[in-house]
């Protein structure tokens, strides 16, 4: 697929020490990665790109995710909009990708936080944020298998501190 008129491929190598060979064009959206093959500059063909803190399983549902959005704009500042923050709203492809275990949700976030990869980053932010939403704290340390270790006393002062943000 790489002759000389086809897409430029690069290949990275997952902390597991798995190769996978992805379009420079696609992959480069990371800002991590991009900076890392501007750096290498035309060095970088034929060259194996250590991405030391994603896994293999990891690091192809990102990639699958970009294949899936290749076609979108490049993020901008502008898309900084208070409205694009201030929503939860999630495309239906996205939420449909996002319906893993809950470990590999968290793995996407902390990948894409890695990787400097802002949209796939907000949409698993706001895969979690729906996840919590509308529940009490209790329906939310089940959700998420937290255990409360605050003692009766605790919880009480953090309520009387907290009075004001309750349901209004």
């Amino acid at each position: 697929m790489s002759e000389n008129n086809g897409p430029i491929m690069v290949t990275l190598q997952s902390n597991d020490m798995q190769q996978i060979q992805v379009e420079k064009a696609i992959i480069e959206r990371s800002i991590l990665i991009k900076n890392m093959l501007d750096d290498l500059g035309d060095g970088v063909i034929g060259q194996t790109i250590p991405i030391p803190n994603v896994t293999e399983p990891v690091l192809r549902k990102v990639i699958e995710w970009y294949e899936h959005h290749r076609g979108d704009p490049p993020s901008t500042n502008e898309d900084e909009s208070d409205n694009r923050k201030k929503t939860t709203d999630i495309e239906e492809w996205d939420q449909k990708f996002m319906q893993v275990d809950q470990e590999m949700l968290f793995e996407i976030i902390l990948a894409s936080n890695y990787l400097d990869i802002k949209p796939l980053l907000d949409v698993g932010c706001k895969t979690v944020a729906n996840m919590i939403k509308g529940k009490s704290p209790e329906e939310i340390r089940k959700t998420f298998n937290i255990t409360n270790d605050f003692t009766a006393e605790e919880e009480e002062q953090i309520r009387r501190e907290n009075e004001w943000a309750e349901d209004r």
